[in-house]
């Protein structure tokens, strides 16, 4: 595990603990959104009976995707599931994700075809919102969904780097309890909870924010999580509104510079 140091060099730095847990909760878990938002990936799951796969990291994060009635929902924990994907590490389980490991069952060989046949083209739709090419995003309504997906995988990305990040954790630790609203004008809205220096995002608009980050429009949220734009620039030229508790959203914008980092 990394320690917090001054230095240059430890700014970089990366572990893959604290990924696994991204790609568990912030990558994966944006598969309820994608089912929301396109009417082709809810499609895929639409005319079946309800399936879940578990998935199990040894020394880091478990998490079941239940599919049903066309909807996805992740939940924390790998209990009851129908298959179950086993990984030996947090470095296997990011091999998942980043295409180099293809997991072994081990329970539910039954559902194989599910897995080949509907689980992987949603990955893969997944894979096409979040790294779009020039050419897809000239499409209106692909743009908004993909910027929508960024800004739902970012906002859950943001409390997994302040829970595990070593340098995340230590700004997390400068944040009073509360609510921080995180929102797109005109689009999606999250809250990332402060209790006790813990985070946990949630995907909808707060009722009572401490503190309000929002961006002035999709266009500048996907040119922001892209690294198109600076933060500190936009906020200068008043196109990203921040209120309330400005050291709740100076922290947060400091794990948000390290978001970039895990998401590369």
């Amino acid at each position: 595990m990394m320690k917090y140091q001054n230095t240059k060099e430890e700014y970089t730095l990366t572990d893959a603990k604290t990924l696994a847990y991204i790609n568990m909760y912030a990558v994966l878990g944006s598969l309820e959104n994608l089912c929301q938002l396109d009417p082709k990936a809810s499609a895929l799951v639409a005319d079946r009976k309800p399936i879940s796969i578990g998935f199990e990291v040894k020394g880091g994060p478990s998490a079941t995707i239940t599919f049903k009635n066309g909807k996805c929902r992740m939940e924390q924990g790998c209990g009851e599931c129908d298959v179950k994907l086993p990984f030996s590490s947090c470095e296997k389980f990011n091999g998942l994700i980043d295409g180099t490991v293809t997991p072994i069952p081990s329970k539910g060989f039954q559902h194989i075809k599910f897995l080949l046949k509907t689980f992987t083209p949603l990955t893969d739709m997944l894979s096409n919102y979040m790294r779009p090419s020039e050419e897809d995003l000239k499409d209106e309504e692909f743009f908004n969904i993909s910027t929508s997906l960024l800004f739902y995988t970012v906002t859950v990305a943001i409390s997994q780097i302040g829970n595990n990040d070593e340098i995340g954790k230590f700004s997390a630790d400068h944040i009073p309890d509360g609510d921080i609203q995180m929102s797109i004008a005109g689009g999606p809205a999250a809250t990332i909870r402060c209790r006790n220096h813990r985070l946990v995002t949630i995907k909808q608009r707060p009722d009572d924010p401490r503190s309000v980050m929002e961006f002035g429009s999709m266009k500048l949220a996907n040119d922001l999580f892209n690294g198109k734009v600076s933060a500190m620039a936009q906020i200068g030229e008043g196109t990203i509104t921040m209120l309330g508790m400005i050291n709740m959203i100076d922290n947060i914008n400091r794990i948000l510079d390290r978001v970039g980092l895990y998401l590369a």
